[in-house]
């Protein structure tokens, strides 16, 4: 009868613990799609209860005459974190990766993962 309980057990948590495990692991490493954006930072900021992450938006101006539009995306490296931090407010080119089916929102609010970030001259 005990023998049963420690099976069951393992059904009902480690299995599916390792199962989350694996997809989490495999979403992050094999990117969607990758990708550059330019426009201005308008704002950053760590957030998150348990686990934190930056969460950003990007302004991009199309054209003259036509509404900016908003890009919201997520990093997870510190310092890329502080390089936009310190370029806020000025044009930037970030580099990003698009991270689908991620099993939860501890990874980051967005799919749109930042790896890169570079100031372009006005």
């Amino acid at each position: 009868m005990r023998r049963w309980i420690i099976i069951a057990l393992l059904l009902i948590v480690v299995v599916p613990a390792i199962g989350v495990g694996a997809w989490a692991w495999a979403a992050l490493k094999f990117a969607y799609s990758t990708g550059d954006r330019t426009g201005y930072v308008q704002k950053i900021s760590n957030k998150g209860w348990l686990c934190k992450t930056w969460e950003g938006e990007l302004t991009m101006m199309t054209a003259p005459g036509v509404p900016a539009q908003t890009f919201q995306f997520t990093v997870r490296d510190e310092a890329v974190a502080g390089q936009i931090r310190m370029s806020s407010g000025q044009k930037v080119r970030i580099t990003y990766e698009q991270h689908k089916g991620l099993p939860t929102s501890c990874f980051g609010e967005t799919e749109y993962f930042v790896t890169g970030v570079q100031a372009v001259a006005p």
